[in-house]
């Protein structure tokens, strides 16, 4: 059965998360109805990273086994026709049998956009989190410069994370300004759950000087989330990109310029 691979970005204000839910409007929920409809079968889709209540996907990847004979195009435009506006199907390529979305990836990568103000901004409502103290992103930079690398980050992972293993490999964590937005890349072969919202918090404490730069490499060592900051908001959140392996039949894997044109 022809393995098919979808790229899929959405707006995750009005959904409660990725993962089918018995209640709730999820995204997966969403899209597999509409798979199935312009199909006319029953399709379960397998992603690459469950996102939460509030988190947006500007690159999404799935896939699905159907014998359903469509061209890639038609499945892009068949399936948007019946999606709601918050999501769409970027692309769809026919895949090798042995891709697999989720176990396939070598990495994901998350943006995190932050408006810095005294006064939130309407114009971001949902689109961005918001600090109104001041921050202090050098401080910021310093106390990121101890998560690059291969830790456990049990400090950062929610109590309902359901990973085996507490380990993974950062391999990019960057503060950067856009105008008025923060911007904060992460890239890493897989997330906990939390993680980037657990991580922002943490940042957000020593950007506020409430902690001091040494204390993010202490809480890491820790490898306890008790000792934490608050877990921060979701608006700001993007799943951004998703990289595989070369071989694969796929396109573009890169959706920074959806959150950040020009």
């Amino acid at each position: 059965m022809p393995r098919i691979a979808l790229g899929v970005a959405y707006d995750g204000s009005a959904w409660n998360g990725w993962q089918t839910q018995p209640h709730g409007q999820t995204v997966q929920d969403t899209l597999e109805a509409a798979l199935a409809q312009f199909a006319d079968r029953p399709v379960a889709t397998i992603c690459a990273g469950r996102t939460d209540t509030g988190v947006h996907a500007a690159m999404q990847v799935v896939h699905l086994d159907t014998d359903a004979q469509r061209r890639e195009e038609s499945w892009v435009r068949g399936v948007n026709a019946l999606l709601p506006p918050s999501i769409a199907v970027r692309w769809a390529r026919v895949t090798q049998d042995d891709f697999h979305a989720r176990f396939s990836a070598a990495s994901r990568t998350y943006v995190y956009l932050l408006i810095n103000d005294r006064v939130r901004s309407p114009m971001w409502a949902g689109r961005a989190g918001w600090c109104f103290q001041p921050l202090d992103l050098d401080a910021m930079r310093q106390a990121a410069a101890c998560l690059l690398g291969e830790h456990d980050f049990s400090s950062f992972r929610s109590s309902q994370c359901q990973a085996k293993h507490p380990v993974r490999v950062m391999h990019r964590l960057d503060i950067a300004t856009r105008g008025d937005l923060i911007v904060v890349t992460l890239r890493a072969n897989a997330f906990l759950h939390h993680m980037v919202r657990n991580l922002m918090g943490a940042l957000l404490q020593v950007g506020q000087g409430r902690k001091p730069v040494a204390w993010m490499a202490q809480l890491l060592a820790a490898r306890d989330r008790t000792q934490g900051a608050p877990t921060f908001m979701p608006d700001g959140l993007y799943l951004a990109a998703i990289e595989y392996p070369a071989h694969f039949t796929l396109g573009e894997l890169d959706g920074t310029r959806l959150i950040l044109p020009g």
